[in-house]
């Protein structure tokens, strides 16, 4: 029986321009995603110069370096030793394997030295810091976010960059590239070994290789990536740290996007290097 009521109308549909318009919701993503680079960008270049100004007014505490020094550098030297050597046997055993023919075996000492000293030794660490060291500061700077200790040193007029994070980065920069310089040490030696006992190659022969085409600027080179990599690795870790948001979970999600963040910079800026440096 009619009431002269209207009845209620069933629920519009929102009208959604991604629904009739897959080219409009692939702008909007790009267009989220580029804005979430740009504010990375810039919260980045922030922090590069408040770490500056700390460092270079000598404001940052003795003690703390020390400790993220032999954090980073001493804790961190046998998982270094150890990629090291295993990157320096296998380009030897591969070297051997593909120079068994018309090519001088000397040349594998070339092979083994440019190979560890200009690409494995550096990048190779950089990976292994990338988990050992950079996961590390993420979750602790993380932590301290989500638990409100960063606002209780703001609080007390303590600037969390000069407490944190210039101490983990100038640790990084003086640590990194001596870790490279080890870690290119023991590939060379471990590769030569291999050599030896895989090939029958003599310790004079892969020496002799090693000095025919070796150039001095190779080792200023590698130590010049553990430099920007021992930079860039606890910068990146520290800034998503301090961005952590929702807790435990969001802890764990910032750390998981700084390691990613942290190789694809590493990534990136070893592509750069040679056209930079090497031409």
């Amino acid at each position: 029986m009619a009431t002269g009521t209207q009845t209620d109308a069933p629920p519009r549909r929102k009208f959604s321009y991604a629904r009739y318009s897959p080219t409009l919701a692939l702008l909007r993503l790009l267009g989220r995603r580029g804005e979430a680079v740009a504010r990375h960008t810039g919260e980045l270049a922030l922090l590069v110069w408040r770490v500056a100004r700390s460092v270079l007014r000598g404001q940052i505490p003795l003690r703390e370096v020390v400790a993220q020094m032999y954090w980073v550098g001493t804790q961190s030297l046998p998982i270094v030793l150890v990629t090291g050597t295993l990157a320096g046997i296998v380009t030897s055993q591969q070297g051997g394997y593909q120079f068994t023919g018309s090519v001088p075996l000397y040349v594998l000492g070339s092979v083994v030295v440019s190979s560890v000293v200009l690409e494995l030794g550096p990048v190779m660490t950089a990976v292994v810091l990338i988990g050992r060291v950079g996961a590390r500061i993420t979750a602790e700077l993380g932590t301290m976010k989500v638990s409100e200790q960063i606002d209780a040193l703001l609080s007390l007029g303590r600037d969390p960059v000069r407490e944190l994070v210039a101490p983990r980065v100038l640790a990084g920069v003086l640590t990194v590239p001596m870790l490279v310089g080890i870690a290119n040490l023991a590939g060379i030696v471990a590769g030569m070994l291999a050599a030896q006992m895989t090939l029958g190659l003599g310790n004079e022969t892969f020496l002799y290789g090693a000095r025919l085409f070796w150039h001095s600027w190779d080792l200023l080179y590698s130590l010049t990536k553990g430099l920007v990599f021992g930079f860039i690795i606890p910068l990146i870790a520290a800034h998503m740290g301090l961005q952590t948001q929702g807790g435990a979970e969001g802890v764990g999600r910032a750390t998981t996007e700084a390691v990613v963040f942290m190789t694809l910079a590493v990534l990136v800026l070893d592509a750069l290097f040679p056209p930079l440096l090497l031409n």
